[in-house]
């Protein structure tokens, strides 16, 4: 039985986790294996979640979105992260690429949210460039006035989606230097179609793990964005963007909770099968420490990301809450997964098991979103300041 059954709160809330549960157990268990194997983006599994109402989870209903707490979108999250990383994760990058419209939007723009939220479009987000990631802020994109439109120019780099997405949440510089001890200011974000001309993306970086999830630059060749797309107030984008990461990485601390959940739950099914000097390696002390301390810290992990939304949600102050929670889940599930691999032994280094992939992908959650190196500076400098 998943660990987030055991959290619903109704049966409105039991039944969305069921439902959750079925489609990562049902399509993206089965299928990930092999679409890992050839890079094969799952786009029909976005739509698949997209029509069963969990693409939109965290916004309100008038927008097209399920109107749910943030603590149960995420549970939704973890369960589809187990199933498949990149398609738990895929629902974190497009919930982060609708936030600035849905909390910054105006009326008209918020509009476009039914078809954002509903799985006909896929969004991808673009603050990250070649020579500025952890310090986001001196990114160089510029978007000119030019009559009613602007005018962008650029390159965006580690985007999630990147040629796959059918809108980009960019954000350019529309005033300031990015060299100033300023640069925050004239960031300003837009809503990019994909189709826009002058967008392109390049060829997907080829990456250790999560290599169905696309991943590549996205350059902007004077594309010309309409002015009514500017989303907020122009040189304001940056505390958007940031205001959106805080969410995003309780997203990326679900992902950590459910990938380490699934490789938790493969290796006690391979310890209670696997005979060696005639009994179960499941009932040698060695093997069960090492299994009760991937249990633990998965159980640790997910209190932490839901106790950091359940302050989201209360309208409380939780941007630490959440670089502790982002730290801690993907620091977990790189260790687990590494210990899952250890349980199974030689069997856990083949292809044949599916540890090994997960793995690979457990790498990744401690890098994308912020480093968890910038993750102990949220957290230091919170603490500096008190």
């Amino acid at each position: 039985m998943s660990a987030v059954q055991r959290l619903a709160a109704d049966e409105t809330t039991e039944a969305l986790f069921g439902l959750a549960r079925e489609i990562s157990e049902q399509e993206l268990s089965p299928a990930a294996p092999a679409a890992e194997q050839e890079s094969r983006f799952p786009r029909e599994m976005f739509r698949l979640v997209g029509k069963a109402g969990l693409l939109g989870l965290p916004y309100p209903e008038r927008f097209g979105g399920g109107g749910q707490p943030y603590e149960t979108y995420l549970q939704v999250v973890e369960e589809l992260a187990s199933g498949w990383l990149a398609v738990g994760l895929g629902v974190s990058v497009h919930t982060l690429s609708c936030f600035p419209i849905a909390t910054a939007g105006t009326e008209r723009q918020q509009g476009w949210l039914p078809a954002m939220l509903g799985g006909d479009q896929l969004g991808a987000y673009c603050l990250s460039e070649p020579g500025s990631g952890s310090d986001a802020a001196a990114l160089r994109t510029r978007a000119v006035a030019d009559g009613d439109s602007y005018v962008v120019d650029g390159v965006k780099a580690w985007t999630s989606h990147g040629g796959q997405a059918d809108f980009y949440t960019l954000f350019a510089r529309t005033a300031g230097d990015p060299d100033a001890a300023d640069r925050a200011r004239g960031i300003s974000c837009l809503h990019v179609p994909a189709g826009t001309p002058g967008v392109a993306a390049g060829p997907p970086e080829h990456k250790m793990g999560m290599r169905s999830s696309v991943t590549a630059q996205v350059r902007f060749d004077a594309a010309r964005v309409p002015g009514d797309h500017l989303v907020g107030e122009p040189g304001r984008g940056f505390s958007i963007a940031l205001a959106a990461l805080d969410a995003g990485r309780l997203g990326i601390a679900a992902c950590a909770t459910g990938l380490a959940q699934a490789a938790l739950e493969a290796a006690v099914s391979y310890a209670g099968q696997r005979r060696q000097f005639g009994q179960r390696i499941g009932d040698f002390e060695g093997i069960q420490f090492l299994l009760a301390d991937m249990a633990t810290a998965v159980e640790a992990a997910r209190s932490l990301y839901l106790g950091a939304a359940r302050r989201k949600d209360a309208g409380l102050r939780y941007g630490q809450q959440a670089a502790m929670a982002k730290l801690f889940a993907s620091d977990a599930a790189m260790r687990v997964c590494t210990d899952a691999v250890q349980v199974l032994g030689g069997y856990g280094y083949v292809q044949d098991f599916p540890v090994e992939r997960y793995m690979r992908e457990a790498k990744v959650l401690q890098i994308v979103e912020g480093t968890n190196q910038i993750q102990r500076l949220v957290i230091g400098r919170g603490l500096a300041a008190r």
